[in-house]
Parts: C-alpha cells; structure tokens; sequence
C-alpha cells in the first residue's frame, strides 16, 4: 500500500505541474469537451481547463483510498486489495492522459480525440475485467446489485462472467479504431449492455438459489 500511495502521490503533483507550467500558454477560452464524432462542443476559462483535472484526479485517489477503511466488509477487500490499488493507478494514469490529450489539443496540436481515446479506454476496461473478476463482495468495488450484495454465491457468479464481459468489451472498443467515426458507439454499446446484463442475469441466479434451497428444505 504504501508503494501504491507513492505512486498515486507522483501522478497528482505530475498533473498539477502541467497545470502551472502550461496554464499561462493556454487560451483563456479552452474546449473541454468532445462529441461521438470528435468534434469540440464544450468550453470552460483557462482556470478550470488548467486544473479541473488534476483537483478531479485528487478527489478520486483520496476516495479510492478512503474505501478500504469505511467499507463494512473491508476484510474481504484485502482479499483483492493489490487488485484494487492497481485499478487505481490505471485509472489516474488514464485520467492524466486525457488531461495532456485536452492541453496538447488547445495549445494548437489538432488530432482525432477519438482515435486517442480508444486505447486507454480499452485498457481501462481489460484491467477493469480483471478487477471484477477477483473481487469479493463489498459496498463499492464490483457489480453491486440487490441480488450480488445478498449472495456470495451470486456474487461470484456475476462477477466471473461480468469480468470476461468487461475484457470482452475492451477488445470490441479497440474495433472502433477501424471505424473511427462510430467509435463511440464501438465503447458505449458493449458497456450498456454489460450493464444490463449483468443486473438481470444476478437476479436470475438469485431466483434460481432461491428455489434451490426451498426445494432442499
């Protein structure tokens, strides 16, 4: 752990030396936000696009971090703790790398934000994969529904085939780079399914467990 914090504390003072380093060569009106098609459709001042992402990517650590603690079934997340803290660094590297994306882009280098985004977002979703397929029942971490919280049998189950769907998903996003107009679509689609598919299927199986122990009794 506290190799991880390490690591995390180095991300968060890197993302707000780009922040002063490049704040006074960035437009005072900056794009922030990009559509499905890569195209600008938001901004904000130089202040927030400047360091926005760093007071973000500072949030989320300290969150992540805070989890462990305050978790009630925190034993069970030591059981995939390095798991965890390595999701955590993934994510703050990805969330680094969306932040140079957005000053490169509005210091005057243009290129396809989507074709950028793919990769660390496909990255994102493999690691994400194998998160849940190692994690053990808990309040934050995982595919938390009604169902997956009350059994650890369903649970396990949901989380076995939810893994592979993520890493299933990473792949079909990385499709996308061949259809770069529609590679939104190539990461959001697989994502919303897995969603609810992952919902429904935990209440089938907690169905099934239901009438499995009624039958026993």
């Amino acid at each position: 752990m506290k190799q991880t914090k390490i690591i995390i504390f180095l991300i968060i003072i890197l993302s707000f030396a780009v922040a002063f380093y490049f704040y006074p060569q960035m437009p005072e009106i900056s794009a922030s936000h990009w559509n499905e098609k890569g195209q600008v459709d938001g901004y904000i001042s130089k202040f927030w696009a400047s360091f926005l992402m760093p007071i973000i990517s500072l949030l989320v650590a300290l969150l992540f971090l805070l989890i462990p603690k305050i978790d009630p079934f925190k034993e069970n997340i030591k059981k995939f703790r390095g798991y965890f803290e390595g999701f955590i660094i993934i994510l703050l590297l990805f969330l680094l790398y969306i932040y140079l994306l957005t000053i490169f882009w509005n210091l005057g280098f243009k290129f396809s934000m989507n074709y950028f985004m793919i990769p660390p977002l496909a990255i994102l979703l493999y690691y994400a994969g194998i998160l849940v397929e190692k994690a053990k029942r808990n309040w934050f971490i995982g595919i938390r529904t009604p169902w997956t919280l009350t059994s650890e049998q369903v649970w396990d189950k949901t989380h076995k085939i939810g893994g592979r769907l993520f890493k299933g998903s990473a792949v079909i996003a990385l499709l996308g780079m061949l259809f770069i107009e529609y590679a939104f679509y190539f990461v959001m689609i697989p994502v919303i399914v897995l969603v609810v598919f992952a919902f429904f299927y935990s209440y089938f199986e907690y169905q099934k467990e239901i009438a499995k122990n009624n039958n026993i009794k």
